[in-house]
């Protein structure tokens, strides 16, 4: 598919997916008139894309993760001891927004029951 199509398809400016193209988290091959042209499973990887940026993770964050989101551990480059350091370094930062949810979750409903329990809830 073109990129206008991929565009279309996910909600990604075709800016965007030319700056994902150039950072290599996105593959693209090239017609014989330069176009880009995506496969099907383009619209998943733009999609994860765009979740892990809403997310708060950098495109460099994501240009470093982008081997674990294929299938294919076995086929890709084993990663260098600063990668490694990276990836647990990543980890750690997943827990803690992983526990700073699940805090605000708790609060949340703590709040909840505290409101049902002095009486539901106000309507203007």
């Amino acid at each position: 598919m073109h990129i206008g199509e991929l565009a279309k398809k996910t909600g990604a400016s075709i800016r965007s997916l030319r700056y994902y193209d150039q950072m290599g988290v996105l593959r693209a091959t090239r017609q014989e008139n330069g176009y880009r042209s995506y496969e099907p499973e383009a619209i998943e990887q733009v999609r994860k894309i765009r979740s892990l940026l809403a997310l708060g993770f950098t495109l460099d964050d994501i240009q470093l993760l982008a081997p674990c989101f294929t299938q294919h551990v076995e086929t890709s480059t084993p990663p260098h001891d600063t990668e490694l350091a990276q990836f647990y370094q990543k980890i750690e930062e997943i827990d803690q927004h992983i526990k700073t949810l699940q805090d605000l979750r708790t609060n949340i409903e703590r709040y909840l029951e505290a409101v049902s329990a002095a009486g539901g809830t106000h309507d203007d």
